[in-house]
């Protein structure tokens, strides 16, 4: 369904540990109308709800919604950390396009 970089799940793992209020949440990763190209992508920390598909990962659990499920479908997920910024990105095999931000997309 969707995969992380090894970066990307350090990143995660370290958030659930350093985060109290991630303690005992699963990861949501999600796509919702906006940006540059029509949708982005987002992750934040919640709990299922009915519906939600759970994903197990090595030392985590991802969370999707139905209406995000045909967009995070073969989403790459990744970390990237410079000087000007810190971030997760993603990418989709399956969209049309998407922006420089690496967040938005046309599906």
């Amino acid at each position: 369904m969707l995969s992380f970089s090894d970066r990307a799940s350090e990143k995660v793992r370290e958030f659930l540990m350093q985060d109290p209020t991630a303690q005992g949440k699963l990861l949501r990763v999600f796509a919702r109308p906006g940006g540059c190209s029509g949708f982005e992508y987002g992750v934040t920390f919640d709990e299922a709800k009915d519906g939600d598909e759970v994903v197990q990962f090595e030392s985590f659990q991802v969370v999707v919604d139905p209406q995000s499920a045909i967009y995070v479908a073969n989403l790459e997920i990744d970390y990237k950390q410079s000087l000007q910024e810190s971030t997760f990105t993603f990418a989709n095999k399956k969209a049309k396009s998407s922006c420089g931000c690496g967040i938005s997309f046309e599906f």
